[in-house]
């Protein structure tokens, strides 16, 4: 009761101190004779709307920053985003999460829902394999943070949005990158862009391994992808997209805090009759194929209709410490809305949404004895279906220049069978709503108030009912809750300033937690829920704009803040009692800052500094992972250039505090085998030529 009664008073306080700071901020912006910086747009609810008025909380990485950064990995991008979380056990090892959701995932994405432009790269059972893109694939990313079901179905942390590389520009041109650093670290990329009257196609190539800090933790991947965006009408378009993946990357294995303490490097060793990481060759190879196409047609500017097909194939073999996993999955699926719009009267303007998602999947999963990496004798061997469907709508509209209501609901059906060796069965879990309201005010033309209510809702995923300690869990159930949360945006400065902030209020039941016995096979269990209470905030600011003259050409500062005070409630295992403890895996505290300078004869240089604070390893909170401050720099020249080509040269360095930390932490495992060693300072450097050309408009 006591602790209910600070969370509320905490909500409204931090309301009231959001709202005021930001009056201040922007009754102190006067705008001057600059030219207007590019409008920042999100593109997540089906067009395009600039983000001022956006009635959700929205971090968007877009090109620039991305390349900024090292371009081996979209993980220092995606973690400036507040309330963003994006882990690396070891190379090729990534976990993301939103707002906590970290607690059922080992690897990968669970309970958050990603898209590759039209298509939903999440497969009929909620995994999504997101270590198969590779960074230079993607051009830009959206990611809306809490519960969204109003277009995108059954998800209770929220959405990412990616476009494609090359889908969107109107010009051709061709690149090719690489980079090289330290631990064996060779990254290459290749892009062919042409672009006519009526056709936008891409095509992207890229190579990467690593060597890996740790003892069994290199990495390769193989990567094609390619992009089609044909306009074969004035108001009709159609666009094929289709990838390749092969991934392969050792896992080291967690430690101890003993034997993380004596030597960081070291993979697990063996304990017991279990024998080590290196003996087994533990590790996680991954061929996946993805495909899909969408058509749009429009009439007369008011209808628009989308229908897209996609699927996947993928073979996953994943050698572990007790046994070695195989599995053959495929997935189908279709995706089609309409889309209505129209005036009522001068000032009011107003869209409607009609659609469905549905996805199939098969899984074949067969586990056997890992005899040195190698499949020995068959243990177990089971078959997945699962199908998933959604039906949405949504309903936005705005008043004059000041108002944008949005009111949107979906339907969410999600079943599956399963046979084999241990049992036979089918399981239909109850239909689901999903509401979302959203409200956006501008009380002054640069600044908007918002408000949003919303259910979240995510069923266990195939890897959570059959997990590695091969028992299918049918009694596993979904997770879901209400998220309730207010947020303030202003730009001014014509644009050099933008700045987010929003305090939320998140009550998750059945929340999905991952533990593993003794062998370091995982399970799932449901906990008894969650009470995430939070703040997020950003900023940027270009002190100085760009400008063709003058020693410091453009001076850019940003930061991000993220406050997570999250909470075990009614959770309880057996005779032990976990309520009131704070969520596994999540740290109170995240502050981000950056510094971008531009200099004369094109010199960039980019640092950031990204403060994480202490995070529990367990739900009994009796062990914690330290502290870390990382800070990153990279320094870019682009002066070369030849006619219609040029030439960039870049150098930069990771962990120059070479702070001694775990990125990517095995949470409630077994014997205290929670750390997986970061790398300490480390450099990488590499080119990237490029050669532009002209081409049509296209639509």
């Amino acid at each position: 009761m006591i602790a209910t009664h600070f969370s509320h008073k905490f909500f409204r306080a931090a309301v009231f101190s959001l709202f005021w700071a930001i009056i201040a901020t922007t009754a102190c912006a006067q705008t001057d004779s600059l030219q207007a910086l590019q409008e920042v747009v999100v593109q997540a609810y089906l067009h395009r709307q600039p983000v001022l008025q956006t009635p959700a909380s929205v971090g968007i990485v877009n090109a620039i920053q991305l390349n900024r950064r090292a371009g081996a990995s979209l993980l220092p991008a995606l973690n400036q985003v507040p309330g963003l979380r994006m882990e690396e056990r070891s190379p090729g090892s990534y976990r993301l999460s939103i707002r906590g959701s970290l607690l059922r995932s080992p690897f990968g994405v669970r309970n958050v829902k990603v898209y590759l432009g039209a298509f939903p790269l999440t497969d009929a059972g909620g995994n999504t394999y997101l270590n198969l893109i590779d960074p230079k694939g993607i051009e830009r990313i959206e990611v809306l943070k809490g519960p969204d079901g109003s277009l995108f179905g059954a998800n209770s942390g929220g959405v990412v949005l990616m476009d494609l590389n090359g889908t969107k520009k109107a010009s051709s041109g061709f690149s090719l990158g690489l980079n090289g650093g330290a631990y064996g670290l060779f990254h290459e990329n290749a892009t062919l862009q042409i672009a006519t009257g009526k056709s936008r196609f891409s095509i992207n190539q890229a190579y990467q391994r690593a060597d890996g800090y740790r003892e069994n933790s290199a990495m390769q991947r193989h990567y094609l992808q390619a992009a089609e965006r044909w306009s074969y009408g004035k108001n009709h378009r159609l666009d094929i997209v289709a990838l390749y993946a092969d991934l392969q990357y050792q896992t080291p294995g967690g430690l101890t805090q003993e034997q993380f303490d004596a030597n960081a490097r070291q993979a697990r060793p063996a304990s017991g009759a279990n024998p080590g990481a290196v003996a087994q060759k533990a590790g996680v190879r991954n061929r996946t194929f993805f495909g899909g196409i969408s058509n749009e047609v429009s009439v007369a500017g008011q209808l628009r209709w989308v229908a897209a097909v996609f699927g996947a194939g993928t073979h996953f073999e994943n050698p572990f410490i007790t046994n070695f996993e195989t599995r053959k999955e495929t997935n189908l699926g279709l995706r089609s809305f309409l889309e209505w719009q129209g005036k009522a009267g001068v000032h009011t303007n107003w869209k409607w949404n009609l659609g469905l998602e549905g996805q199939t999947g098969d899984q074949a999963i067969s586990n056997y004895q890992n005899n040195g990496g190698a499949a020995g004798d068959l243990l177990a061997q089971d078959a997945l279906r699962l199908h998933t469907v959604f039906y949405f709508t949504r309903f936005s509209a705005t008043f004059g220049r000041k108002w944008l209501a949005e009111g949107a609901v979906s339907l969410n059906h999600s079943r599956f069978s399963y046979s084999g060796g241990q049992v036979e069965g089918r399981k239909t879990l109850d239909k689901q709503w999903m509401p979302r309201l959203a409200l956006s005010f501008l009380p002054i033309p640069n600044l908007a108030l918002r408000a949003t209510l919303g259910r979240g809702y995510s069923p266990p995923t195939p890897a959570e009912i059959r997990p590695s300690n091969n028992r299918i869990n049918p009694d596993l159930q979904a997770e879901s809750g209400w998220n309730r949360e207010a947020g303030i945006r202003l730009t001014a400065w014509n644009d050099r300033l933008e700045a987010d902030a929003a305090v939320f209020r998140y009550d998750l039941t059945n929340a999905i937690v991952r533990r593993t016995d003794a062998a370091g096979a995982e399970y799932f269990i449901n906990a008894g829920g969650t009470q995430q209470t939070g703040i997020e905030a950003f900023a940027a600011l270009w002190l100085i704009a760009p400008r063709p003259s003058g020693l410091l050409r453009a001076l850019q500062l940003n930061g991000s803040y993220t406050y997570s005070r999250f909470f075990f409630r009614n959770y309880q295992v057996g005779t032990t009692d976990y309520s009131g403890n704070r969520l596994t895996g999540v740290p109170r505290s995240v502050g981000v800052g950056g510094v971008l300078l531009h200099f004369p004869l094109e010199l960039h240089l980019f640092t950031e500094l990204n403060f994480t604070a202490r995070l529990p390893l367990n739900d009994a909170n009796t062990a914690y992972a330290n502290a870390y401050r990382l800070l990153q720099t990279k320094l870019s020249w682009s002066k070369l250039r030849f006619k219609n080509a040029g030439l960039t040269f870049f150098v930069g360095a990771d962990n120059l505090l070479n702070e001694t930390y775990s990125l990517g932490n095995d949470i409630n495992a077994f014997g205290g085998r929670y750390f997986n060693a970061a790398v300490p300072l480390n450099f990488y450097g590499g080119l990237i030529f490029s050669q532009s050309g002209t081409g049509g408009p296209g639509r």
